[in-house]
């Protein structure tokens, strides 16, 4: 007979929220007392109610507080066994993306194709890796999240205070996201604000798809042009919120989608990008800038392009 690779948690879990844990969303504090489970199995203990604090039903993105109860059910786990670690390709990509690091954050430039959480069919993500690599950081937390697809800066925090901390900056606005984007067509006119809300629906496959929708979460994303070509514009958008696919789908609903973009895309364009080079979406977190409160000066931090996207460009200007 063969033996399952995975265990059951005997009982029932109760947890009481600690101050270090107090401003951590649920969904990534399972993450932290589930290991091996699945992201997609993680969210859906979330939208069944299987998991609850303070005995009610919570979604994934509440934020837990001091003295919160945690009720966590029996789950299948993957010993850690069976987790697989980065290989030596993927450690050394890693380990030399790091643009910036001091004693309370990490921000590295990510690389495409990889997504910041492990899940869906993978044994780690960035942050899996990151805690793999420097098994004596203890406490590194992902900020926010980039998608798998999407390259540039991702903000990591070492300790629970600074990770606090920042996730306070990121919902007054107090942190300076920008990107650089490939969009399909000529760009018309100069700076363009798109101040649209945004509502997420999750498929039974488990894949999540966004669009602009009254009932959503309000949106607004500032697209700036900085070079057209003859059948694309390269584009600097800044981002007021963090909505999930935000960039993509304004880009798509105002009529200039983003290249490489198999959800929202356009099937043509992408297939014309593809005679340049680019197999990959074509959006770039370029930079963050953002001030820790107790911290005398900024952070400004800048993420390489990478050379793909810069040959696409160059490939693009050729026919300008």
């Amino acid at each position: 007979m063969l033996q399952s690779s995975y265990t059951v948690t005997p009982k029932i879990v109760i947890l009481s929220i600690c101050e270090e844990r107090a401003g951590q969303r649920i969904d990534n504090f399972l993450m932290s007392q589930l290991k091996g489970v699945p992201k997609s199995r993680i969210y859906r203990l979330l939208r069944k109610g299987e998991v609850r604090v303070n005995k009610g039903r919570i979604k994934a993105d509440y934020r837990l507080q001091v003295g919160d109860s945690v009720r966590i059910p029996p789950v299948r786990t993957a010993p850690r066994s069976h987790i697989n670690p980065p290989n030596e390709r993927v450690a050394s990509l890693i380990r030399e993306s790091t643009v910036y690091e001091d004693a309370a954050m990490l921000i590295i430039n990510k690389p495409a194709g990889l997504a910041v959480h492990g899940g869906s069919g993978l044994s780690y993500g960035v942050i899996e890796a990151l805690r793999m690599i420097y098994p004596e950081a203890k406490n590194l937390e992902l900020v926010h999240r980039l998608d798998k697809h999407t390259s540039g800066c991702l903000l990591i925090a070492k300790k629970r205070s600074v990770l606090r901390q920042l996730h306070d900056l990121f919902r007054c606005n107090q942190v300076q996201k920008r990107y650089v984007a490939l969009l399909k067509g000529r760009w018309q006119g100069g700076k363009q604000q798109v101040n649209a809300p945004l509502l997420k629906n999750t498929l039974r496959s488990g894949e999540r798809v966004v669009r602009v929708d009254p009932q959503g979460k309000a949106a607004l994303s500032i697209f700036r042009p900085i070079r057209v070509f003859s059948d694309a514009s390269l584009v600097e958008v800044e981002i007021l919120s963090g909505r999930t696919h935000q960039i993509r789908v304004h880009a798509a609903s105002i009529g200039y989608p983003i290249a490489g973009d198999e959800k929202y895309g356009h099937n043509g364009f992408n297939q014309m990008m593809k005679l340049h080079g680019l197999h990959r979406l074509f959006l770039h977190a370029k930079s963050l800038k953002l001030t820790l409160p107790e911290a005398s000066q900024s952070i400004n931090v800048v993420s390489a392009l990478g050379e793909t996207l810069t040959h696409v460009l160059h490939e693009l200007g050729k026919g300008r």
